[in-house]
């Protein structure tokens, strides 16, 4: 071979080598940052996902913790201060759901104990209570003949779960209910005795002073308490001996007030 033959020989490798390297070379960076931008889109897209994922975890969080922080200061606002055992019961006078006027004054002076049970006649507690038992029925039978009435008040403001005259009458009739049920749509009352609760229980001597404040019973649950405050404290005021417990942590729906 000739030095003629080796010169184009030399320039031909040194083509090939130039086109090797504008092709394939460039090509391989391509493949490079083509691999480096999907790699980072697919990071990216894990990264909004986790993003996304936390932030509704967060979401469902703050809006449960809101939901009982809300719940707890409805009632804080709603309801005003308890009434103090042995002090005297704020005097009332409301209208039943037959138009009969009810005044507190009057049953005490009259020498009646009273019991106030705040109502709602919608409130699981009180259809467990007024419904699928017959609590309040039964304790009310066995005291009424010794001068006791016994006062059903439903604060639940209109619009409010179980508000309303109709409604009301009808649940009376439903649940056969022997007292009378109050209505305090305005919540005045239910606020003056920092009613919390339905049922929440006040009995009222008949010299007008508050003997029990809470539960109906021990058993916040779809069963009967194996101890009844109130049918105790009934017992043991109307026997004229003292009531051991006169205040009891109420249970049940929270008191529908206006807001």
């Amino acid at each position: 071979m000739n030095k003629m033959s080796l010169s184009k020989l030399s320039q031909s490798k040194m083509s090939l080598s130039n086109i090797i390297e504008g092709t394939i070379a460039p090509t391989a960076i391509s493949f490079r940052r083509l691999t480096v931008e999907v790699a980072g889109g697919v990071d990216a897209v894990r990264a909004r996902v986790r993003t996304s994922v936390m932030a509704a975890v967060m979401a469902g969080v703050i809006a449960t913790v809101l939901n009982f922080v809300t719940a707890g200061l409805e009632t804080a606002a709603w309801a005003g201060e308890e009434v103090a055992i042995g002090k005297a019961a704020p005097d009332f006078t409301l209208a039943d759901t037959d138009g009969k006027q009810h005044t507190l004054s009057d049953y005490t002076q009259k020498g009646y104990t009273v019991v106030l049970e705040w109502f709602n006649p919608d409130c699981p507690y009180i259809k467990k209570h007024h419904l699928n038992h017959k609590t309040m029925n039964e304790i009310y039978a066995d005291v009424k003949e010794q001068k006791v009435v016994w006062l059903a008040i439903n604060s639940s403001a209109p619009g409010k779960q179980g508000h309303g005259l109709e409604h009301n009458q009808k649940a009376k009739e439903n649940y056969k209910m022997e007292m009378a049920i109050l209505l305090d749509e305005d919540g005045k009352v239910g606020r003056l005795y920092g009613a919390k609760t339905t049922p929440h229980m006040f009995v009222i001597g008949s010299d007008g002073v508050l003997l029990y404040n809470g539960a109906i019973d021990n058993d916040n649950g779809r069963e009967l308490g194996e101890i009844n405050y109130v049918s105790i404290a009934l017992t043991a005021y109307l026997a004229g001996e003292s009531i051991e417990v006169t205040t009891t942590k109420p249970y049940g729906c929270s008191v529908k007030y206006a807001q």
